[in-house]
């Protein structure tokens, strides 16, 4: 038989069978060429791997945050695992691979170990929330006494038996102050009667989570006392002497300087912010200075660094002790003793002992002769907080705080920034006029890089911050902390009444600077809720900004600027409905708020406004044009894209004839209630009653197009979200 063979291709020819030829672009993407690329990237790369190692931490930690549920978790850390067991077994041994191999493997273990980690942290501090509200009489043990003149009232978190299972349980009540008495402090044992509430979750998506909060705080409940309070039995004096110290700190400071700036400055000498007036609170809000009352890296560092200074120059006049030790040393351990002290002091918060660890690594670079001011030094501080704390990761103060410090950093650690701050012969007045250029460059770097944070979590921003926090910062750290440190060494012979008024013309004038800020017009942007992919965005572009180096640093601002589109393009919800139904807020096409209940609760209405994006005060919507309503119901019909949707909004719990209301919902789109409707109300796309919000928590509708984001989407299965499953 004859036998026909192909005819021969010509040599020249690339046109071979497709079956056993490789496409030039298919070879390109092979998985040896990605490595060689990604080997060769990371050799070129010159960067420090140590903050990426903390960056690996953290992400995993947020991760368990992130993700929904067990089965998620276990995933994640099975994949992190599995990518550094599978790069081991396919490039251990090879040189050629030695960098990729490396961050492969620590990075897969990394974030691993920070999802087991949250985990590890909520199972064993996380605290059940009572199952329901209650009234009862109670009897407790005072663990913590927290005095707020401000708002006329003392805080009280104690020790109680939970009523319904008798197991132990921490609450957190308010007395009004005048039915307080100062026995009621740490260790008192005391019998009342208190309205006790689960802590609540979100009241709207994008809102802020007490019941997160609450789990790792250790509350059960929180509420307040119904009548009079017995003291059973009175504290011994031994517990709470901390607290007791703090407390008479802050009573001595007013005592000294009254007025705002009293209070002001007792928040600076003991962390006690509670006497600071509602006025003065919000001005420096929107002034973009509340940092400056809290507790944290600014204050810290400024007594650590005051410590220091003053130590190392008293030391060197005693010429025994100079030649016999390293000064750097000795000052620096002084100066541990004060921020640990001040830390002690002020309260012992998690943004304090934050600050306070990172001041001390500082201080510890300086006593070996390392450079003080590192992006490791902040990576290492990071890890430590997160291993303490993870749950800290998903709250603004240490989201803030670390982007602050890794953002200066960063900055000053450029090639271009050191050559401008470099020393040179020049006149000193020049020298002043660079050194001011870069504050106000730092302080610019620093609003960027925190308007994410500040957008996302109170949707508020100042648009004036970091002009205010040039002049306020400095006035703050090297004039009115010093000088209240003074005044209050004189007292101890009676003789600070000079500096302390020095201390409160200084406090006077960083409210003036705040006030002024903040009464500037357009001074406050409110915006909607960003979205939590918006946000990772931001932060992984920033964070490529900061931590890389060389001219792939520049990729970093590819994920911030589709961060900055699509937070631009976020869309205001037409519709917000409460966790409990009761309230409703509807936004009009002029950024006007229609609230359908009045109320007297400025979270509420703030937390409306806030996620709404509206500056102007609400609106009733039995006073709105259009609007029809009853005793019972409210209806109003929105435009949208040339489509009507017609609302049904329930205002009261008023009986209502079963086959009126059926009716009334088949003509609405959207009905919203604060109760159970019978299944006879079918609206023609959405029945918000109690039985759905029970599982869905607070709603954002977008109407163009039909679009609900409900609070759960973002809870999983933790232990602090109390959502029920619908039936």
């Amino acid at each position: 038989m004859a036998t026909h063979s192909p005819p021969p291709v010509p040599m020249g020819d690339d046109t071979g069978n497709a079956a056993t030829q490789q496409p030039h672009w298919l070879s390109r993407v092979s998985l040896s060429s990605l490595g060689d690329g990604a080997e060769e990237f990371l050799a070129d790369a010159g960067f420090d791997r140590g903050p990426w190692l903390a960056v690996a931490f953290a992400g995993g930690v947020a991760a368990w945050f992130v993700l929904p549920g067990p089965a998620a978790w276990i995933g994640a850390m099975a994949a992190g695992a599995m990518a550094a067991l599978g790069a081991l077994a396919a490039w251990r041994g090879r040189e050629d691979r030695a960098r990729l191999l490396l961050a492969i493997v620590t990075v897969g273990l990394l974030i691993a170990a920070g999802v087991a980690t949250g985990w590890a942290r909520s199972a064993l501090v996380g605290t059940e929330a009572f199952e329901r509200p209650l009234s009862a009489d109670l009897e407790g043990r005072v663990l913590e006494r927290i005095e707020q003149p401000a708002d006329e009232r003392v805080r009280l978190v104690l020790a109680i038996r939970d009523p319904d299972t008798g197991e132990p349980a921490k609450v957190r009540i308010n007395v009004p102050l005048a039915d307080d008495d100062p026995a009621y402090r740490e260790g008192a044992l005391i019998a009342f009667t208190a309205r006790l509430m689960p802590p609540a979750s979100p009241m709207l998506p994008g809102g802020y989570d007490f019941a997160r909060s609450a789990w790792f705080t250790g509350y059960a409940a929180t509420g307040s006392v119904q009548g009079d309070i017995a003291l059973v039995e009175p504290a011994t004096g031994g517990e709470g002497w901390l607290a007791e110290v703090q407390r008479r700190l802050s009573a001595h400071v007013r005592g000294q300087l009254g007025g705002a700036s009293g209070t002001i400055a007792a928040a600076f000498a003991s962390g006690d912010r509670g006497a600071i007036g509602a006025a003065d609170e919000i001005a420096m809000r929107d002034a973009g200075l509340t940092h400056l009352l809290s507790i944290s890296g600014l204050h810290v560092s400024a007594v650590i660094a005051g410590t220091y200074l003053l130590a190392i120059r008293l030391l060197a006049l005693w010429p025994w002790l100079t030649l016999r030790m390293r000064l750097p040393v000795g000052a620096a351990a002084l100066a541990a003793l004060a921020g640990a002290g001040y830390t002690l002091l002020t309260g012992a918060q998690v943004p304090t002992v934050r600050s306070c660890v990172a001041a001390l690594l500082v201080l510890g670079a300086l006593a070996l002769g390392r450079a003080p001011l590192s992006l490791r030094m902040v990576a290492v501080a990071a890890v430590i907080v997160l291993l303490l704390w993870p749950e800290s990761i998903v709250g603004p103060s240490f989201q803030m705080s670390f982007a602050a410090v890794i953002a200066i950093v960063a900055l000053h650690n450029c090639g271009w920034a050191k050559a401008f701050l470099a020393p040179r012969e020049e006149r000193r007045l020049t020298r002043l006029g660079r050194q001011t250029a870069m504050l106000l460059i730092t302080g610019f770097v620093i609003e960027l890089a925190l308007m994410p944070i500040v957008l996302f979590h109170f949707h508020r921003a100042g648009v004036y911050g970091a002009l205010a926090n040039v002049i306020a910062i400095p006035l703050v750290t090297f004039v009115s902390m010093p000088l209240i440190a003074l005044a209050l060494v004189l007292d101890l012979i009676g003789a600070g009444a000079p500096v302390w008024w020095l201390a409160g013309q200084s406090l006077d004038l960083m409210l003036a600077i705040a006030h002024f800020t903040a009464a500037q017009p357009g001074a406050v942007k409110l915006f909607p809720h960003p979205g939590a992919w918006t946000m990772a965005l931001f932060v992984a572009g920033g964070l490529w900004l900061a931590l890389w180096q060389g001219r792939a640093r520049a990729w970093g601002l590819a994920p911030v600027a589709l961060a900055t589109v699509l937070m631009l393009a976020t869309r205001v919800p037409d519709v917000l409905v409460s966790s409990d139904g009761r309230h409703v807020g509807i936004t009009t096409a002029d950024r006007r708020l229609i609230m359908l209940r009045d109320t007297d609760s400025a979270y509420t209405r703030d937390n409306l406004m806030q996620l709404a994006g509206v500056e102007a005060e609400p609106v009733a919507l039995a006073d709105w044009p259009g609007a029809r309503c009853s005793p019972e119901f409210c209806s109003v019909t929105l435009e949208r894209a040339g489509r009507a949707w017609h609302l049904l909004l329930a205002r009261s719990d008023l009986i209502v004839e079963e086959r009126a209301l059926a009716a009334a919902c088949q003509r609405a789109d959207i009905v919203v209630a604060d109760r159970w409707l019978p299944r006879s109300c079918q609206p023609r796309w959405l029945k918000a009653d109690r039985r759905m919000l029970a599982a869905s928590g607070g709603l954002a509708i977008l109407l163009d197009p039909p679009e609900v984001t409900t609070v759960a989407q973002g809870q999983g299965e933790h232990g602090w979200w109390r959502g029920e499953a619908e039936d």
